[in-house]
């Protein structure tokens, strides 16, 4: 089922929480040749996974790089992203799983330098890998599998679920009130507002400016009252000041990354010189997780973990080698070339691999000294289980909300992600459709990407486009830079269309909810390509730009500028359903097979399989005030149908699967028939399917 082979000494990453013996036999599947692995690949089959990544869920015909990458610009040629993530779903004859345990830079040539061959890179040959087989030789089978051996993912508090609004440029109090006043005046549902860097002290962690916030506990209470919940970022660089007490317990402790004679590595981010805590020092790590109890204690039930690559913007070492080299060009005709020179070395500043090359951990266990770009990987990862950690500590039975940008495997069982500064560009709409189901192989659930896009300047069609997707991810959150468009709902001509479509969201909220908890409990995924429920039709695993979300839907966004519709490929028999708003529901049947569906700028179109429901809440303005005992079901029923019902607390972190899920059981008649413990009234829309069809 699961084998483990391993080669010279692996770092322990923890990303694997099952302990397998080692294989002897050779590695099957695979050859090694010149120093890499070889794979040859049957004619046109899919490869799946890789998490975060560029293009589409099928990852054949280009060259991607595990190595965790702070750029926000990504294009097509991109090879790597903000997460690493070495899981890949080989869709062959015989399915297989691979996921290749080594926290430095990997390459995966999928049929880039030839289409029927994958090539393996890793920079050493420490790592562990592992196959994974089925019997059945079901994809999600396969998934399932490395589920179990990666872990539980992470599950939040239920209020994020809820809509949130963020925006690199709040500065202060005032800013907030005037964003929550302006979701609240306009009927917008909100339940989240978060603060960027501005809310700290010349960005430090763990700090607030009273100039810019002189009562946050207050403010933290008046937006809970309002159902709203504050959400702070936490950056990896610790500003160095004289007097910063943060910074002068870590230098006190040696808890930072070292050079290589033993001082504290010195880059830069937004303070200015910082160092960087050592978060593979187990003692470092607790103690920067211990640092969130200085929010926590103000009532702040959420935070998001940025910079966390980590992303330098330059080290000292390097500014002055630039420096030196920019010098020297002083006088000189700057010629094309010669300019090119000199705007090259500035450009290298950032994110320099010999910057990562030129610091160290100390990770204890019989790891006296690693060089960073041989775990880089692990970073963010080991930022987020810092935090995930103390608030098991701090919080034992309450959830808190984490997520973050840079990560590995294994950090999903510590926070989500949201999937990085990305643009307000069409094709990042495109790109947050199809990473969904690579990240949920991998462990994330909880992700989303930013919803009209962080740079540049969005358009009212593209947002509301983005937030007809948005409104089925786990993280719905609208944020953006500063000095773009400003893209709050209420700032746009057509803020009615917009609401309704947030609206919408929260009526779904039972259905999206008790499909994420019952992923999360059985290692299942939430968003899955049609290849993977309909393996036997050759045209699904084609289809990239429809997924299947759940029990029972499957969705089909719009994400072409000025598009009125969309084409849709069918595996099956569905309901379409095309909704402008709560009150605007309409249903269709539709044949299996091609079809061209209408999607006006204001609608929202998915579709309903065969032999299912969906439970419908009434819309309410924050999760808290959403009533989950008054249901709409929508069926299309193929003879009785069932559909089981998660519902919890939202905020304890009592997960058990039988106590919490309930039975909904709906007659070939169309009536509804319950037995579980709460008290619930339905509305049923129930539609038969038709033979004809």
């Amino acid at each position: 089922m699961i084998r483990r082979y391993t080669f010279g000494k692996p770092f322990p990453t923890e990303a694997v929480v099952k302990e397998l013996p080692y294989e002897t036999d050779a590695l099957p599947f695979f050859s090694i040749e010149d120093n890499r692995l070889s794979l040859p690949l049957e004619n046109d089959i899919p490869v799946y996974g890789l998490g975060e990544q560029v293009r589409g869920i099928n990852k054949r015909g280009w060259l991607y790089v595990s190595n965790a990458t702070d750029d926000p610009n990504h294009l097509e040629h991109t090879h790597s992203l903000y997460g690493a993530h070495n899981f890949l779903l080989i869709g062959a004859s015989h399915p297989f799983g691979v996921f290749i345990d080594y926290p430095g830079m990997l390459t995966f040539d999928i049929g880039y330098t030839r289409r029927d061959q994958m090539y393996i890179q890793p920079s050493q040959w420490d790592l562990d890998i592992y196959i994974i087989e089925s019997p059945d030789d079901r994809l999600v089978s396969i998934v399932r599998l490395f589920r179990q051996l990666i872990g539980k993912s992470y599950i939040p508090p239920k209020w994020a679920f809820g809509y949130g609004q963020s925006r690199w440029g709040y500065q202060n109090e005032a800013d907030i009130r005037k964003v929550a006043k302006g979701h609240r005046e306009a009927g917008i549902p909100l339940d989240a507002i978060y603060m960027d860097i501005d809310y700290m002290v010349r960005y430090e962690d763990f700090t607030v400016s009273e100039e810019k916030f002189p009562d946050l506990p207050t403010l933290v209470q008046d937006m809970k009252s309002q159902g709203i919940h504050l959400v702070p970022i936490i950056d990896a660089g610790v500003k160095i000041e004289e007097g910063y007490s943060v910074y002068e317990e870590g230098v006190q402790n040696n808890y930072f990354c070292k050079e290589e004679d033993g001082t504290d590595f010195v880059g830069a981010v937004w303070p200015g010189r910082a160092h960087f805590p050592d978060m593979l020092n187990p003692k470092a790590r607790r103690w920067f997780g211990l640092k969130y109890k200085y929010l926590l204690d103000m009532g702040i039930d959420g935070f998001w973990n940025d910079m966390n690559e980590p992303a330098i913007f330059y080290s000292e070492k390097r500014l002055q080698k630039v420096l030196d080299q920019v010098a020297d060009l002083k006088g000189q005709n700057l010629d094309l070339n010669k300019n090119n020179e000199m705007l090259g070395l500035v450009n290298t500043l950032a994110n320099n691999p010999e910057d990562y090359r030129s610091f160290y951990h100390e990770p204890g266990n019989g790891w006296e000294k690693v060089r960073h770009d041989k775990v880089h990987n692990l970073y963010g990862f080991n930022m987020t289980r810092a935090a995930g950690e103390a608030f098991d500590e701090l919080e034992p039975d309450k959830r808190i909300l984490m997520f973050s940008r840079s990560s590995y495997i294994g950090m999903h069982r510590y926070g989500g992600i949201w999937q990085g500064d990305n643009l307000s560009w069409w094709s990042h709409l495109l790109l947050n459709i199809k990473m969904m189901p690579s990240l949920n192989m991998c462990g994330f659930l909880y992700t989303g990407a930013d919803l009209g896009g962080f740079g540049a300047d969005t358009t009212e069609d593209l947002l509301l486009r983005w937030l007809q997707f948005g409104i089925f991810t786990p993280l719905m959150r609208n944020h953006s830079a500063m000095g773009t468009r400003e893209q709050e709902a209420y700032q746009f001509d057509n803020m009615e269309a917009l609401k309704n479509t947030i609206k919408l969201r929260y009526c779904l909220l039972p259905y999206l909810y008790s499909e994420y908890m019952k992923a999360a409990l059985t290692d299942d995924m939430m968003f899955r390509p049609l290849a993977f429920d309909y393996p036997e039709d050759t045209f699904a695993s084609k289809v990239e730009d429809q997924l299947l979300l759940g029990d029972g839907l499957m969705l089909c966004p719009v994400y072409q500028q000025n598009a009125s519709g969309r084409y849709v490929y069918l595996p099956e028999d569905m309901l379409l359903i095309t909704a402008s708003g709560p009150d605007d529901i309409r249903f269709r049947e539709m044949s299996a097979g091609h079809h061209y569906i209408e999607a006006s700028l204001t609608e929202v179109v998915f579709f309903l399989r065969r032999g299912h429901l969906l439970p419908l809440a009434p819309a309410a303005e924050s999760v808290k005030d959403l009533d989950p005992s008054h249901l709409t079901l929508i069926g299309y029923l193929n003879g009785p149908c069932t559909y089981t019902l998660y519902d919890d607390d939202g905020i304890s972190k009592d997960f058990d699967l039988d106590k919490h899920t309930e039975p909904i059981t709906v007659s070939p008649d169309g009536s509804v028939k319950y037995s579980g413990n709460r008290r619930l009234t339905f509305d049923a829309k129930i539609f038969k399917a038709l033979p004809s069809l």
